[in-house]
């Protein structure tokens, strides 16, 4: 039980974090500026992305855009959560990284359900490396897959 309710707040804890950073920046960081927090380096701005990553999907029809940018993930999120809260003998890396998986991507669902976008906000830039606009919620995604990506490496005998 106690295993249960610290995933459901790691879940909780990713999806505050996206949301209250996201309505801060809409409530204080005029859409489009653009804010030096570290020299060129780390930006901030406030974009409102229609689509998912790096704007994939903003041009489609609005009945496909919900089944595959709502329906389909609510659908795989809840079926992960699921997953992640009956199995017993998960690697707890593992179970970290699924909840940050499935806590960003709540984070960005509410967005899209709420607003119709999700509002991105930091970019990085460091020489030729430059980053899309991103938020809280898709750092916390990545964070997840890539500690999955390098679990599944490292034991090749996980499985969810």
């Amino acid at each position: 039980m106690l295993k249960k309710l610290l995933i459901l707040l790691l879940v909780f804890l990713n999806i505050g974090c996206d949301q209250i950073s996201k309505d801060v920046v809409r409530k204080n960081v005029t859409p489009n500026d653009y804010i030096q927090l570290i020299q060129d380096n780390l930006i901030l701005t406030n974009v409102e992305n229609t689509g998912a990553m790096l704007g994939f999907g903003r041009n489609l029809p609005p009945v496909l855009k919900i089944i595959l940018l709502q329906a389909l993930p609510v659908l795989v999120l809840l079926i992960l959560l699921f997953r992640i809260l009956q199995k017993s003998n998960l690697n707890k890396w593992l179970i970290i990284a699924f909840a940050f998986v499935i806590g960003g991507g709540i984070g960005n669902l509410i967005d899209r359900i709420a607003y119709g976008s999700v509002t991105d906000f930091f970019q990085i830039k460091l020489g030729f490396f430059k980053t899309g606009i991103f938020n809280m919620a898709d750092v916390s995604v990545t964070t997840g897959v890539l500690l999955i990506l390098f679990l599944s490496f490292r034991d090749k005998k996980l499985t969810l």
